[in-house]
């Protein structure tokens, strides 16, 4: 039996115009869950578990279903990660993302004159491979049959909603948005706005899905798929190559894992930056009482700012693609922690040009997406995945009908220049030939006595990280309901600029006059959709959280 509810939520608003955030959607069942920002996506995932898929395989199945319903980030010429966890067993992840072709060079935004509007800002897409690799090692239904429902959405088409009719609308109405076969795909007959309850039929995506279907990961990266997007590559002065395609690789890699209040966190290794910031930002929250202080106290804030700019400047000095870059295995450790949480001072807050006095500085709308899938056995799966900006870089192949990603601009496009205003510079993830670009994406699954209890990620940039980090601590931290936790202001830092960004800034006065006392500038802006599921330790009943910042669905057998 599922028993939906809206749980009571704190007032959440959004940037400018000030709205009070939609309460996040409940769904809780003792069998399987999907909670993804794409109801017909979802629908698709749920039908798998039903008819007797696991948590990968539905995991799969709604990735593809996303990108043909959420072409905004769901997508297949994109990359991301997938985490798997089942209980008694170690975590593992499925890093899929994408990688530079091999004749991009260092210095190719350096001029200016290449922008992410352009083919040349597209990595190697990895999203196939990854999927694929999943399926091979953990899933247990036919490949065919977790692709077709996808396909069968784009031919047949499907109906719109008006989060997706919105988001369609801008980017089309948007002077930047230059590519006619991205207008012809996605532009409604006769010039007309979307609305929601318009049906939106894609078939030259719907083709492509079929070939994935048949031929597997292979049918994209060789043979006819590959020769449109080497043609198209060539056609607009894009990096891409046929021989990029072939040699790309997915990898299984061991998750970042660190303990927090008698919880297991485990999140995805770099090139993904995630894992690695998550962790040294809650090995340095451990060394102080949130609890008892509260957590809307000035003081737990304050905190949590300092731990996040210490951790973002170990992000800026030392991470990136683990094949071309030495990481310190030091930044996870609880000593490590316990030496920056000592430098911070409880009075006041450090600038954050002190942070890092080794990094010369200049004085001078990330769109990603995420579902979490727990299947009736407990195998969990928390997957993000990414076209970077929103739509990529607004392309769409020719003949394939896929977006295109504009991930190069991930790299640190400007090798030496690291800004105030956020641009960083620095050498571990500077462009190089067939380099990863290293990812803010952090899809999670937190454990307590070796059962995953917590399934949870975000879109957002490089808000991600901490997007996911207010949602682990409202849960293990502040003994939250993971719907209150999903739903409640979230606090960002960055290292630069040197600003907090708080969704709460009117919901919570009195704490942000008390952040500006201690020398904080806050901000107002809204973070990305945290969609996540809890499973009960005690119990084993899921509680899917649907993040109603943008829109979303738990599903629930």
């Amino acid at each position: 039996m599922i028993r939906a509810a809206i749980l009571v939520a704190l007032l959440f608003f959004a940037p400018l115009t000030v709205h009070a955030q939609p309460q996040a959607e409940t769904v809780t069942s003792k069998g399987g869950v999907v909670v993804c920002v794409s109801p017909p996506a979802a629908d698709v995932g749920l039908k798998v578990l039903k008819s007797g898929g696991n948590a990968v395989d539905a995991a799969v199945a709604t990735a593809f279903a996303m990108a043909v319903t959420w072409p905004e980030a769901g997508n297949i010429g994109g990359g991301g990660f997938m985490m798997i966890a089942a209980p008694g067993k170690d975590p593992t992840c499925i890093e899929y993302r994408e990688t530079s072709p091999v004749a991009a060079k260092p210095d190719l935004f350096a001029d200016g004159k290449v922008t992410w509007l352009n083919h040349k800002a597209a990595g190697v897409p990895g999203t196939v491979r990854g999927l694929a690799l999943a399926h091979k090692k953990y899933g247990k239904l036919e490949w065919k049959a977790l692709v077709l429902p996808a396909a069968e959405l784009a031919e047949n088409g499907f109906t719109v909603n008006a989060a997706l009719a919105g988001g369609l609308n801008r980017v089309l109405a948007d002077t930047k948005t230059t590519n006619a076969e991205f207008k012809r795909v996605y532009g409604k007959p006769g010039g007309e706005k979307w609305r929601g309850g318009d049906t939106l039929v894609l078939k030259d995506l719907g083709r492509t899905l079929r070939v994935i279907a048949e031929r597997g990961a292979d049918g994209f990266y060789t043979g006819e798929l590959a020769d449109l997007l080497e043609k198209e590559m060539k056609a607009e002065g894009g990096l891409i190559t046929k021989a990029d395609l072939e040699a790309y690789k997915a990898n299984e890699r061991k998750p970042i894992h660190t303990t927090f209040r008698g919880f297991d966190v485990y999140g995805p290794p770099p090139p993904s930056s995630g894992g690695v910031v998550i962790a040294e930002m809650l090995n340095i929250l451990e060394n102080f009482d949130l609890k008892k202080q509260g957590r809307w106290a000035p003081e737990t804030s304050h905190i949590m700012i300092e731990a996040m700019k210490r951790a973002y400047v170990d992000r800026a000095r030392h991470l990136g693609d683990p094949d071309f870059t030495k990481i310190p295995a030091e930044l996870t450790t609880k000593d490590y922690a316990k030496k920056l949480a000592a430098t911070i001072d409880l009075k006041k807050a450090t600038p954050s040009a002190e942070l890092a006095p080794e990094i010369p500085l200049d004085k001078q709308s990330d769109s990603t997406t995420h579902f979490s899938v727990v299947d009736k056995d407990g195998l969990a799966v928390s997957n993000t995945y990414t076209l970077e900006n929103s739509y990529g870089n607004r392309v769409v192949v020719r003949g394939a009908g896929y977006i295109l990603n504009n991930e190069m601009t991930d790299f640190n496009t400007r090798p030496g220049f690291t800004s105030t205003k956020g641009d960083i510079g620095t050498k571990p993830n500077q462009i190089a030939p067939g380099k990863r670009m290293l990812s803010s994406m952090t899809p999670v699954i937190v454990f307590k006595d070796g059962k995953p209890v917590l399934v949870a990620g975000s879109p957002g940039g490089r808000t991600i990280i901490n997007t996911v980090l207010c949602i682990v601590l409202n849960v293990t931290e502040f003994e939250m309901s993971v719907g209150d936790a999903v739903s409640a202001p979230r606090l960002h830092h960055q290292w630069f600029p040197d600003a907090a960004r708080f969704e709460g800034l009117k919901s919570h006065p009195d704490l942000v006059a008390k952040l500006k006392a201690l020398g904080h500038t806050v901000t107002e802006a809204r973070q990305g959709d945290g969609h996540s599921i809890w499973i009960d330790p005690k119990t084993g009943v899921r509680t899917g959280a649907a993040d109603k910042r943008l829109d979303g669905k738990a599903a629930g057998e």
